[in-house]
């Protein structure tokens, strides 16, 4: 198979899949779309680095679709493509105009370069299926979030897709308490970590505090 007949393969799978009648718990919840898999670290999470959107939402009980006939247990889930906006266009426009239809309430889009362009795009496609711009690299953020009035993207800083993930549950909260209660609990986790460590600093002094931790 071609490159060129892989993509129309992935945009007729997305047609075919917004033609479909499925009920929302059979349905992806969350899009992730990167401009390229050198994104990956960024919009999934790396062991030596920060946690990502991949991390943020499994880690609130979401997992990801890999098969759409065979959807994951979980009342909440989740899907992940490469989707570039300059050297796949036509996929790009395809995902984001099938977006809702295929069940999707909330897309988290990372790219980088400075011609990130993927975000706000998918936006203005989508729209207004909310779209969460994730610049992947410092130089990305004017290009992410430069959209003109009328034309609505929200975006996380640089590099911090796990907070885009945090903000798509946020939105999803408003209609499922189940994950309200899920996202109290994890703020209130941050605030019991801060408590213990202040603790131990204090209990065990600042030098030896630092060896203990290094």
């Amino acid at each position: 198979m071609s490159r060129l007949e892989r993509v129309n393969a992935l945009i007729e799978e997305l047609e075919a899949e917004a033609a479909r009648e499925r009920p929302p718990e059979d349905s992806p919840d969350v899009g992730i779309i990167m401009g390229s898999d050198s994104d990956l670290d960024v919009m999934m999470g790396s062991k030596t680095g920060r946690e990502g959107a991949y991390d943020a939402l499994t880690g609130l009980g979401f997992e990801e679709v890999t098969d759409y006939d065979e959807p994951p247990s979980a009342r909440f889930s989740f899907e992940t493509y490469v989707v570039s906006a300059h050297r796949t266009p036509g996929l790009m426009y395809a995902y984001a105009r099938t977006a809702r239809a295929r069940g999707l309430r909330v897309i988290i889009a990372g790219a980088g370069g400075k011609s990130a362009d993927l975000p706000n795009m998918t936006a203005s496609i989508a729209f207004p299926v909310p779209v969460i711009g994730v610049p992947v690299q410092e130089k990305s953020v004017d290009s992410v979030i430069g959209m003109p009035q009328g034309a609505p993207i929200v975006a996380v800083d640089a590099g911090k897709s796990f907070n885009a993930a945090l903000a798509a549950v946020q939105v999803l909260a408003l209609e499922h308490e189940e994950l309200w209660d899920r996202l109290v609990a994890y703020h209130e986790s941050l605030a019991d970590d801060v408590a213990e460590v202040s603790s131990r600093l204090h209990a065990l002094g600042t030098p030896a505090f630092k060896k203990q931790r290094d």
